[in-house]
């Protein structure tokens, strides 16, 4: 076990620490446990990069853990060869605590290794980076973000040249090379107004926002919609407003109304208890304004808007569609639409995450489009879509988790593309007469009724991720074999990369283009299937449980007894 007092006083003795850092560290003098949380392990480099608490300590986010980061990164791309140093890295931030700042001495760390920066004037949508990486022909990209975590988080997020995030052939000798860097004195550091002088620091603006909008207004598919369609949009204090704004405006929909209490820019998220559109809660404010205005639908991108979260009004209520309803109705508009005009490519293909729900494979299949699945995280959904590219027609990618992304100009999930989509298939619906969710049950009618219940369980600190990992190994050893009156059929192992029967026995393997990962799935005998696995991002346990039955009362009822039978195996671990 490491020695985190000794770390701890490293910090405090070490001449490259700021005062101010070393006065939050003398604050918590006395209290091991917390010196225990914050020194004990680094803040883990993964394909996600960093995301954590702000505040000083290895394992947190602070101007040295990003610095380190940005070393590491820095190294690897001068070990790849001179060409990507000077195509450079991209650089965006969004509207959380230190954000910035944070992209200000990753800035400086790049530009002191030779490497060209090129960093957003202010405040930008994560997709504006993905796309701008692509735009600018940049080796690397950066956004610091936290997306939807609570006030206290911020992230570091890192992508490369085709515009996805790093999957782990590159995030693992980054991490290498963080690792050599055993003290902050080894780290590369510019003055930023020098760098900029000398031309290592490039502040991009309007020209990449610009080249996206056309790209994304692009994507419209129909104009014989209700223009008139009355939405709600909430960018939920984060960078999603003006974007939003701009392609709403652009695609003629002239009935549009943003929250204005959470309209402006703000890491502090004072209107909401948990910037995640996920959450209902979240939606408080937008639903009083939507009532008011007798909106047909409701959007909101989270605070970094990459994902959108839809309401729509439906017999005189507002129903939350959850990610895989939206998904299934995002896949049955592009691809009828895409027919319709001809342009439906026949070796289309979707991509989905491993965890979400089975309808929008039975539509695409419909329209002879083939769907692959990979791990969750847009990184895996993207960089499949980066292995596919040239044999297949990449047509949509999605994940149960409100993350959608439809053409090529993007690797990454897009809240601000899929509001304009979004907007134009519900206007599209209701100049028919119908509704999203008239659509939906027309789909459950058609195809069955496909229905989930995923829920997260919180443990927090180190106690908490012992807690996570003796849950998976007791679903390991003693899975059910059978629940109510399903059979348990076969289950996989991600981590092991095996498939297993119900009594254990090996009956074959993960496809190959699935990276081993600390999951679970089993299968029952009807189609039904639940997942569990660790958060990568956050101090969760996340639960997935999906029903199908031609009765979606059946279907109700089988939730609720898989739900209970997994419940209970948690509670006993």
């Amino acid at each position: 076990m490491r020695d985190y007092m000794a770390e701890y006083r490293k910090w405090l003795e070490s001449p490259y620490v700021d005062e101010k850092t070393k006065e939050e560290l003398r604050a918590i003098e006395g209290n091991e446990e917390e010196i225990k949380e914050r020194f004990l392990l680094d803040l883990e480099f993964g394909t996600a990069g960093l995301r954590g608490k702000i505040g000083a300590g290895t394992n947190r986010m602070n101007i040295y853990t990003v610095s380190q980061a940005t070393q590491g990164l820095a190294d690897y791309i001068n070990s790849c060869g001179e060409g990507y140093a000077k195509r450079g890295v991209v650089i965006a931030y969004d509207v959380r605590r230190m954000s910035k700042e944070f992209a200000r001495i990753t800035a400086q760390v790049l530009a002191a290794n030779g490497i060209q920066v090129y960093l957003f004037d202010d405040i930008r949508p994560t997709p504006v980076l993905s796309f701008a990486v692509r735009y600018l022909g940049t080796a690397s990209g950066i956004v610091i973000t936290a997306s939807h975590n609570p006030p206290e988080y911020n992230g570091y997020k890192v992508y490369w040249e085709k515009g996805s995030q790093i999957t782990d052939d590159i995030a693992k000798p980054i991490e290498e090379n963080i690792k050599k860097i055993t003290d902050f004195g080894m780290i590369k550091k510019i003055d930023f107004d020098e760098a900029i002088s000398k031309g290592l620091i490039k502040i991009v603006g309007s020209e990449v926002d610009n080249a996206y909008f056309e790209k994304v207004l692009s994507l419209a598919l129909c104009d014989d919609i209700d223009k008139n369609i009355s939405i709600v949009y909430t960018p939920l204090h984060g960078t999603g407003g003006r974007f939003v704004r701009h392609v709403l405006d652009k695609r003629g929909f002239t009935n549009y109304f943003i929250v204005p209490e959470q309209e402006n820019p703000d890491g502090e998220f004072p209107t909401v208890e948990y910037p995640n559109p996920e959450d209902l809660k979240a939606f408080n404010l937008a639903l009083e304004y939507a009532k008011k205005r007798d909106a047909d639908i409701i959007l909101a991108t989270d605070p970094d808007a990459d994902r959108n979260a839809v309401m729509v009004k439906h017999n005189g209520e507002y129903i939350a569609l959850n990610g895989n309803q939206t998904g299934a109705l995002l896949i049955e508009y592009l691809l009828s639409q895409r027919k319709k005009k001809g342009i439906l490519p026949k070796n289309g293909i979707i991509i989905k995450s491993i965890v979400t729900g089975d309808l929008g494979k039975l539509i695409a299949k419909t329209y002879g489009v083939e769907t692959f699945e990979t791990l969750t995280g847009f990184k895996n959904i993207c960089g499949l879509e980066n292995e596919l590219e040239g044999k297949y027609s990449f047509q949509f990618g999605y994940e149960e988790s409100i993350g959608y992304v439809t053409g090529d100009f993007v690797r990454d999930k897009d809240g601000v593309m899929m509001s304009m989509i979004i907007s134009e298939m519900a206007a599209y619906y209701k100049k028919q007469g119908k509704t999203l969710i008239d659509v939906l049950e027309l789909l459950y009618k058609t195809y069955g009724y496909y229905l989930e219940d995923n829920f997260s369980l919180v443990y927090e600190g180190l106690k908490g991720m012992e807690k996570i990992r003796r849950i998976m190994e007791v679903f390991r050893r003693r899975y059910p074999k059978e629940i109510g009156t399903l059979d348990l059929v076969k289950y996989i192992d991600y981590l092991e990369r095996k498939v297993y029967d119900a009594n254990g026995n090996f009956i074959g393997e993960v496809e190959k283009h699935i990276p081993a990962s600390n999951v679970l799935r089993f299968f029952l005998s009807d189609g039904s299937w639940y997942a569990i696995r660790p958060s990568g991002t956050e101090p969760k346990l996340k639960v997935y449980i999906y029903t199908v039955d031609k009765v979606k009362e059946e279907a109700k009822k089988k939730l609720s007894v898989m739900k209970d039978a997994v419940l209970k195996i948690i509670a006993e671990a």
